[in-house]
């Protein structure tokens, strides 16, 4: 299931406040990727989609075309889906590994676009990729 998009962004702070002010999004959890970059969830109260603002400090450099970081799927059988994916043409770019109560994985489709497959090992986690707070 499409989860969430996560776009990355320059300034996380002006982000927000273009999204929140001037779209009406809610802000949700934030927090630390284990590599070092920053995350913050948006919610729109009226359609619950989420959009996720990404920030990687200094590297690797933003250049304009990088805006779309990548599309998050919750799945119910991580391995699994790597494998049907690989065979459809994705290439994986960070193979499959445990942060805190999830199961991660990235590939990029056959156009390169990147993906991020979530399984989720407890209810409670927070659909986004990031296990730190």
């Amino acid at each position: 299931m499409l989860e969430y998009t996560g776009i990355r962004v320059r300034d996380l702070a002006r982000s927000v406040r273009f999204y929140t002010e001037g779209l009406g999004l809610a802000i949700g959890p934030k927090g630390r990727m284990a590599a070092g970059g920053l995350w913050q969830e948006l919610k729109d109260p009226g359609s619950g989609s989420v959009l996720e603002l990404n920030f990687y400090p200094g590297d690797p450099p933003y250049r304009e075309g990088d805006e779309l970081d990548h599309l998050g799927f919750r799945v119910g059988d991580l391995e699994r889906t790597v494998a049907r994916l690989v065979e459809l043409g994705a290439r994986v770019r960070i193979p499959p590994f445990t942060e805190g109560d999830e199961r991660l994985a990235f590939l990029s489709d056959p156009d390169g676009v990147w993906v991020e497959l979530n399984e989720r090992t407890a209810d409670e986690v927070p659909p986004t990729s990031r296990g730190g707070g």
